[in-house]
């Protein structure tokens, strides 16, 4: 039995964090959220509050956290990686910033810790049934080390390569989610102003070339229903395409696309809504004063 230090118990590390205790496995867990601890502890008594002794005790620690800077404070300011024992496996399930994610690890190396980065995708859904899809990187040896937590949390498994390559593969992925959305709200809007209703769209393109992600498990769930509950905001989506548009900037590759649909984004996040779930760009691309503007240059202006 594993002992495992979790930090972050929220709409997806809680879920995460209770499918490794729920497999055996001795669990520490944190979070600035007191409420989300408590409830934790008291859905699993097993589990332990953390404090600076109990990290000691932890084999891995793994954070669930919003952003890079978040996870280092965590880990550094907070003084975790202080209290770990040597040779301490931290993996970091976050989405966060792949030059950040590399400069971590050299930190954690030099102070004798190992470090995989392990984002995730597959939703709060996926949390939940353990079907998420996990994309790591790290070195083989400490990849194949955390492979029976992994298996525990998801359904597949690629390791990318190094560290930071998991949350580029991660950031790079969700920007392709969120154009596959953009454009497939789009179409849904054209076709019903010419008459095909959208649920017969989906279904077309479903059975086409057009099928999606989003036109699979998207549309007719969380968007025709109107439950808008996929469970990830906003906010996050537009974050994570920053990370692919900053990774694409930093690499000198010139993507005018996803820069169109960065701007389609932040247009949202300007609107205020940040916190509402992702799959309400079917609403929101269907109002002319959230619709970005294009000017001469190509770019979108609010």
């Amino acid at each position: 039995m594993t002992t495992i230090g979790f930090i972050g118990l929220g709409n997806m590390g809680f879920p995460m964090a209770q499918r490794l205790v729920q497999a055996g496995h001795a669990l520490i867990v944190h979070d600035h959220n007191t409420q989300a601890v408590e409830k934790f502890l008291a859905a699993h008594p097993t589990a332990a509050a953390a404090g600076t002794a109990t990290w000691q005790r932890a084999d891995i620690i793994i954070t669930m956290l919003p952003t890079s800077a978040i996870v280092e404070a965590a880990l550094l300011t907070g003084q975790v990686v202080a209290a770990a024992s040597l040779n301490t496996l931290f993996i970091d399930m976050s989405s966060a910033e792949p030059s950040q994610s590399q400069q971590l690890a050299v930190t954690l190396e030099k102070k004798g810790m190992r470090y995989v980065d392990a984002p995730v995708s597959g939703g709060v859904r996926g949390a939940l049934n353990g079907r998420l899809a996990i994309m790591a990187g790290g070195t083989a040896a400490d990849v194949r080390e955390a492979k029976p937590l992994f298996e525990v949390m998801g359904k597949s498994l690629i390791h990318v390569g190094g560290p930071g390559s998991g949350h580029a593969a991660k950031a790079l992925n969700n920007l392709v989610s969120a154009a596959s959305v953009a454009v497939t709200v789009e179409a849904l809007h054209i076709g019903q102003r010419f008459g095909i209703e959208p649920q017969t769209l989906t279904d077309v393109l479903n059975a086409s070339s057009g099928r999606s992600n989003t036109s699979e498990n998207k549309v007719t769930q969380f968007m025709l229903s109107g439950s808008f509950g996929s469970g990830f905001p906003i906010g996050l989506m537009t974050k994570d395409v920053d990370i692919a548009i900053a990774l694409s900037e930093e690499l000198g590759v010139d993507a005018e696309l996803s820069h169109h649909c960065a701007d389609v984004w932040h247009q949202a996040v300007d609107n205020g809504f940040a916190a509402e779930d992702h799959t309400r760009m079917y609403e929101i691309l269907d109002r002319p004063d959230t619709t970005p503007r294009t000017t001469q240059e190509g770019h979108a202006h609010a």
